[in-house]
């Protein structure tokens, strides 16, 4: 019987930036957070994430009852869903999760590319879905993306759709 595994990671507490005006402006780095069941897979997205100073990984999660315990939990502004997980599945995490109060923004990054899985992904809350093969070199320019729109509080509204 395999152990599912959480694994929390310190988070940096702020960021500095500048702002329009020319002044530093202090933010919270955008908290992000890794299901997946692949360990070297969670450590190559860690290690990406880590190039990206307004970002932080929280932690990573391999099941989804481990997962949906923690992101109950702790606040984060984004997960990492693969939706093969080791124990459930990537959808038993979106159904948790579009049943909290505030959801997260879901990446979905899988090897299960498949135009059914995305619009079920789509229609639980899912914000983007990527081949893991093909897309996931375009992760980095999306978490980007999602940090930014955080920075103009179009992040803040659309989690609270």
């Amino acid at each position: 019987m395999h152990t599912a595994h959480l694994h929390w990671t310190r988070h940096t507490a702020s960021v500095v930036n500048v702002g329009k005006s020319g002044n530093f402006v202090i933010a919270q780095a955008i908290k992000v957070f890794i299901v997946e069941d692949s360990s070297v897979l969670a450590q190559n997205m860690s290690d990406v994430i880590a190039e990206i100073p307004e970002i932080d990984v929280v932690g990573v999660a391999d099941s989804e009852a481990v997962a949906v315990a923690a992101l109950g939990r702790r606040h984060v502004d984004v997960v990492l869903l693969d939706l093969h997980l080791r124990e459930g599945s990537g959808f038993g995490v979106l159904r948790a999760l579009a049943a909290m109060e505030t959801m997260p923004c879901i990446v979905v990054l899988t090897n299960h590319d498949s135009e059914q899985y995305a619009r079920d992904a789509a229609a639980l809350g899912a914000r983007y879905f990527l081949d893991k093969a093909r897309d996931f070199e375009r992760l980095p320019r999306i978490l980007r993306e999602i940090a930014h729109m955080s920075d103009d509080g179009a992040f803040q509204a659309s989690r609270l759709q």
